[in-house]
């Protein structure tokens, strides 16, 4: 059981600019929700010296300064096209102060079930978009003494790399570390007049396949799903890559996050194949399909994949939420995966003044097929996996997860 306390609107320190911040094209498809994240702490003698929300807050205040977009508020864009504009109007983040009879041993292996979705403030999408926070907070105390930090910031404002960057500057600033790093706004960086050497294949964004004898995914939108929270060890992955690199059929599709920043401007990757083929072969054939489905991600088609989203009439389908949170567009469950990789994140050390975080993990965000790999919080090389799947099909993936490893 989880009591929210207060609630406290902050806002930044200092004066921002009042101005319309420009979103580009791939800022534009991103559903209009948060990404929920939760990171627990221990027990500290530093948590007992101080006020945690009092020190959040003081520091939010400072770290909103330079990320002052995230105080803001979206609204819809005159243009139309589901498109949306921010407005850096200063509005603020709420930080919900919360209390909980549970102790922190009590989440287990911090498996993102409804019970750490209650630390992490829930919203309501049905809300008017200019009403709705860019950041939210919730600062939990539990009855063993330490606390937990559940964070929801905006999809279409901040990807994972730009979400940590902010919680790691905050922190930094509330435990008086430097330096600060502050971000880089100029959205309009990734787009350019210059001619493109590629044209982008529309017909990539196809919906993802449906099960054999099924015209649509309706029946299995409405089967519930289940999460696990799946460990592979260092030994065990080593045997996986050992293994992919030696040398029923029906279409199943994977689909994952490209960074592309390391080329200028983050788009999707998509690789296909026949489940019989998959079955057939080794697992090495699967990953050299996912491999060779990336080094297609390159400058050029980054480039000209944005500019035909900046030409469309209307976005709003690439979304798989609509405009009040409720699910639609394409569904990338049964049978198919969505795939990401948080292994490259740094994820882990946010230290806002009483020591780091012994878990940050998702929280509950999961559609059937969602899947995360993450790196060990322990840095021993193994990582987990949490997956969501519909719940007749969750024990045979566990079987099929660690046979032969």
């Amino acid at each position: 059981m989880v009591t929210v306390k207060a609630t406290h609107i902050v806002r930044p320190a200092e004066p921002t600019p009042d101005e319309i911040l420009y979103l580009n094209a791939c800022d534009q498809i991103k559903d209009i929700s948060h990404t929920p994240t939760i990171y627990f702490y221990k027990h500290s003698e530093a948590l007992d010296a101080g006020d945690a929300i009092l020190r959040l807050k003081d520091s939010l205040s400072k770290a909103l300064v330079l990320f002052y977009p995230l105080a803001g508020r979206l609204n819809w864009a005159a243009e139309g096209g589901s498109r949306v504009e921010l407005h850096c109007n200063g509005k603020g983040v709420p930080i919900f102060e919360a209390e909980s009879e549970s102790k922190v041993e009590d989440f287990g292996d911090f498996t993102p079930t409804p019970g750490i979705q209650a630390l992490i403030p829930s919203v309501d999408y049905t809300t008017p978009i200019d009403e709705i926070p860019l950041v939210i907070v919730q600062l939990t105390r539990f009855s063993c003494g330490g606390v937990s930090i559940g964070l929801g910031v905006s999809h279409v404002m901040a990807d994972g790399p730009s979400a940590l960057h902010f919680v790691d500057e905050w922190a930094k600033i509330s435990r008086g570390a430097e330096p600060i790093v502050p971000p880089f706004l100029d959205r309009k960086v990734l787009e350019t007049d210059k001619p493109l050497s590629s044209t982008f294949d529309p017909s990539v964004l196809r919906p993802p396949p449906t099960l054999i004898g099924q015209e649509d995914n309706l029946e299995q939108r409405k089967k519930p799903i289940t999460v696990a929270f799946l460990n592979l060890t260092k030994l065990q992955i080593e045997k996986l890559r050992n293994k992919a690199n030696l040398d029923v059929d029906k279409e199943t599709n994977s689909r994952g996050i490209a960074d592309s920043r390391r080329l200028q401007p983050t788009s999707g990757v998509e690789a296909t194949d026949k489940s019989g083929s998959l079955l057939s072969n080794s697992i090495g054939t699967a990953t050299k399909k996912i491999r060779e489905a990336v080094e297609k991600v390159t400058d050029d088609t980054v480039r000209a994949y944005l500019d035909f989203l900046k030409g469309l009439p209307d976005v709003g389908r690439f979304r798989s939420l609509d405009n009040s949170g409720r699910p639609k567009g394409d569904f990338y469950g049964n049978p198919n995966l969505a795939i990401i990789s948080w292994t490259a994140l740094p994820l882990y050390g946010a230290d806002f003044g009483w020591g780091k975080e012994i878990h940050m993990g998702p929280g509950s965000m999961g559609f059937d097929g969602k899947t995360f790999i993450i790196p060990s919080h322990d840095g021993d090389g193994s990582f987990n996996i949490a997956i969501w799947l519909q719940e007749e099909h969750m024990g045979a993936f566990k079987k099929c997860f660690y046979d032969d490893i």
